[in-house]
């Protein structure tokens, strides 16, 4: 169906969802499914079921990777990780550049005669973490912390707080990989559009899961793309093509996983991503040293 078509959750009247639950039909949203032997019930049909001899957190409502839904605010993290950029960038403004260099990714850009690159080089592993919270300027952040609202509050309901956690930092961590690897050694790289491109990647595999009308994610994924390879935009390609790339893989083995061995393959396939980012990283390490 069309997404204007599409019913709202009868617990959450304003989330529009294409699953309903298998025994009373009623439509359900990702935050109110739980996984069933066949198709996904609502919470209420599993309470009225839960003498049937399945385990006691077959009542919980599960996450679309199959955790267990978190009690209490389901965007908290989102929240918190909007909170930390934001504080960031208030500390660059109070301290200046001497901030901002000694934490980005490639770093000390203001330096005379020094060789950006030479930071994570020399043994500043930390500015491939610290990078994903700094950012060039209001506008930056502003974008960044919009589309982090926008996509990172669905997405963290979705998934679970554990796993969207590893879905965003992994991500950023496969962004800055690669931008560690093919950016130029004077170029400075900072933000969060590494893992918020992992995010973008993300929601459109469970957008795809729930056959939704994935024609607005794209056209803005694509803006995305043109405004990233803009040759006059200054724009550091390699962390949001890494990011997209990492959160894409890391997230369909997180929507995808065979439930006989869930957390096997979703762990994973993080952990595969992840140790990807670190051979990249070791590699253009020995390369510059």
């Amino acid at each position: 169906m069309d997404q204007a078509s599409l019913p709202s959750c009868y617990r959450h009247p304003g989330v529009q969802t294409g699953i309903t639950c298998t025994r009373c039909e009623r439509p359900i949203c990702p935050e109110c499914m739980v996984s069933a032997s066949v198709g996904f019930q609502c919470p209420e049909c599993v309470r009225a079921g839960s003498g049937t001899g399945h385990a006691p957190t077959a009542n919980q409502p599960r996450t679309m990777a199959g955790a267990a839904l978190a009690p209490g605010d389901p965007h908290l993290l989102t929240k918190v990780l909007i909170g930390l950029n934001i504080a960031v960038y208030l500390l660059q403004q109070a301290i200046g550049d001497k901030f901002t260099d000694a934490y980005s990714l490639l770093g000390q850009a203001m330096v005379p005669g020094f060789s950006s690159v030479q930071g994570v080089a020399e043994g500043q592993w930390y500015r491939l973490v610290t990078a994903m919270f700094l950012h060039g300027g209001i506008t930056h952040i502003a974008f960044n912390m919009l589309s982090l609202w926008w996509i990172g509050g669905p997405l963290e309901a979705a998934l679970g707080r554990v796993r969207y956690l590893a879905l965003y930092f992994v991500s950023g961590l496969a962004g800055s990989a690669l931008t560690y690897w093919l950016a130029a050694a004077n170029q400075p790289s900072l933000g969060a559009s590494g893992a918020i491109f992992g995010l973008f990647g993300a929601t459109a595999v469970l957008m795809r899961k729930l056959k939704y009308d994935m024609r607005p994610l794209v056209a803005l994924l694509v803006i995305n793309l043109v405004i990233t390879f803009n040759p006059w935009g200054g724009i550091a390609w390699q962390a949001h093509i890494g990011g997209l790339v990492g959160g894409t893989v890391i997230a369909y083995a997180m929507v995808h996983a065979p439930r006989e061995r869930r957390a096997l393959v979703q762990w994973g396939t993080c952990g595969l991503v992840l140790l990807a980012a670190v051979v990249t990283v070791i590699a253009r390490t020995a390369e510059l040293t």
